[in-house]
């Protein structure tokens, strides 16, 4: 089931929807459907979950998890190129159509499709985030734009099909739970950038895709343009990991690592599996790198000191984060918001200027704790177990069902949810000189 081209489902589909069951077909491909000109292979929204939990064993990389758990990367970099093999086996043979991997299934996150910055229908790929100057390099003279598709094994597609079984009612109330993602759940996310490769050093030897994105990351008009590789992210779901139950990692691209186009040049950043909440500190935040700062302190997150890796910012005070991540930040901490209603923004400085707490205060540092699996950020929410991709879509939905006026007989009530759903960003007439605009997973951020 197809949107057309730059436009919102139709009542036809929408009636479809209302007689369906979570079962193939059951949920859009994509909302922005290439131009007729196109003649290449269209993005299917691989959605045929599985109605009972798979009885496969872990991966085999959960035998390379270091222990005890240490921020010394060398230990941990047989586990992320064993879960990177894992990834990228079957996929990048298909080019990422993971319907056609016949080592393993993957399924994609549902209701991603809508709104502006929704998949567009050659590879699936959504809006994410404003590449700002010199964020990439310090040769970087203009900004651009990131597109992202993210994927879940089995493990995790059978977490998604309990939580989307009636699509008419998503129930977060099954990931507000311990054991919600079971032991072995792994997401996958290659993420790439709309920017001039030429000003960027590591995007030398590009591998590129076609994809039917925007102009610019303002604009709304779309177009078919190559965008590059540049970073791919993992999660994991161990129960071992103590405060978490999660392990996180990045991966950026080199093109100078074999002189050749390839997936191989995804080298290591590295890996986390906590915030890290007793580091209040911020010498080593570095938003516009020339090197790359690792800050001994950081026990929770283990990066790659080897030459390998090209200057990059990571996250606050040296936490995890991937090069088109936001630099006061960090992948658990982002992501350890997930939860619905999206009662808070995920981070502290996406709010109102006035409301955002010193740096480093306990009003801060509530965004850098360790937070069990399962358990929501706010009281009054549902945890969506880390998954802002799980979040975003159930507010995708009932704004979706807001919007149609008239199709569904309880649309004022679809209306009010997707107002408690939706993440509210409060705009202030005196913003700080700085001010970036970031959209991850379908919902906006403001990083200032």
């Amino acid at each position: 089931m197809q949107f057309a081209r730059g436009r919102v489902w139709g009542i036809a589909a929408a009636l479809a929807l209302l007689a369906g069951a979570a079962n193939a077909g059951t949920f859009p491909d994509f909302g922005y459907q290439p131009p007729s000109t196109y003649k290449g292979p269209i993005f299917k929204l691989s959605q045929d979950y599985p109605k009972a939990k798979p009885a496969s064993t872990p991966p085999d990389f959960f035998k390379l998890l270091p222990s005890p758990l240490t921020n010394d990367f060398e230990k941990w970099r047989p586990y992320a190129e064993a879960v990177k093999h894992y990834c990228l086996e079957g996929n990048v043979e298909n080019d990422w159509y993971v319907e056609k991997n016949t080592v393993r299934h993957w399924y994609h996150a549902p209701w991603q499709h809508y709104g502006p910055s929704g998949r567009e229908g050659i590879h699936g790929l959504t809006k994410e985030a404003k590449v700002q100057v010199q964020q990439l390099a310090t040769s970087q003279k203009d900004p651009g734009q990131t597109y992202a598709v993210g994927i879940y094994n089995d493990v995790g597609g059978y977490t998604f099909g309990q939580v989307w079984k009636d699509p008419q009612n998503p129930d977060p109330s099954f990931t507000s739970q311990p054991n919600s993602f079971h032991d072995g759940t792994v997401v996958c996310k290659p993420l790439f950038v709309d920017v001039k490769l030429e000003q960027v050093p590591f995007l030398v030897n590009p591998v590129l895709w076609q994809a039917y994105i925007t102009d610019s990351y303002e604009s709304s008009n779309r177009s078919i343009k190559q965008v590059a590789l540049i970073q791919m992210d993992f999660a994991v779901r161990d129960s071992r990991v103590p405060g978490t139950g999660w392990i996180f990692g990045t991966f950026q691209y080199n093109g100078a690592k074999t002189g050749k186009p390839g997936w191989d040049n995804l080298v290591p950043v590295g890996v986390m599996w906590g915030n890290d909440p007793e580091v209040t500190g911020n010498d080593y935040t570095n938003p516009t790198p020339s090197v790359t700062k690792i800050n001994p302190a950081i026990k929770q997150s283990a990066i790659n000191a080897k030459p390998e890796l090209p200057p990059t910012h990571l996250g606050w005070d040296g936490r995890l984060d991937g090069p088109v991540d936001n630099p006061v930040s960090a992948c658990m901490s982002c992501h350890m918001t997930a939860e619905s209603p999206q009662l808070s923004p995920m981070n502290p400085t996406f709010q109102d200027p006035s409301k955002v707490p010193p740096v480093g205060s306990p009003a801060w540092m509530r965004w850098f704790q360790n937070e069990e699996a399962g358990v929501p950020f706010d009281k009054g929410a549902l945890s969506t177990d880390y998954s802002l991709q799980l979040a975003a879509g159930i507010a995708n939905f009932y704004q979706w069902k807001c919007d149609q006026g008239g199709v569904f007989y309880n649309a004022p009530n679809a209306c009010q949810q997707a107002k408690n759903l939706r993440l509210k960003l409060m705009k202030s007439t005196t913003p700080p000189p700085k001010v970036y605009k970031i959209e991850r997973d379908a919902v906006l951020e403001q990083l200032h």
